[in-house]
């Protein structure tokens, strides 16, 4: 994640926090960015495609979302 996502600087994808203030106030943000994070994609941010991570368990990916929507802090 860490090769394309940067905390507060837009790398080859959005950083953690403009993917956290994207998605502020919305209903169901935590299953859909972990979604989005299993699949992949593009289009949401740019033309450049993320790709998928199906091996996470969903446990993981829920904890993963929970951290970028939460702004990726340190702890």
């Amino acid at each position: 994640c860490m090769g394309c996502h940067a905390v507060d600087k837009k790398l080859v994808g959005p950083s953690y926090k403009d993917v956290a203030a994207k998605h502020k106030g919305q209903s169901g943000a935590v299953e859909k960015v972990a979604a989005r994070i299993q699949s992949g994609g593009s289009g949401m941010y740019g033309p450049i495609p993320m790709p998928a991570q199906p091996n996470l368990k969903p446990d993981e990916l829920k904890l993963l979302a929970q951290w970028i929507l939460a702004g990726a802090p340190d702890k």
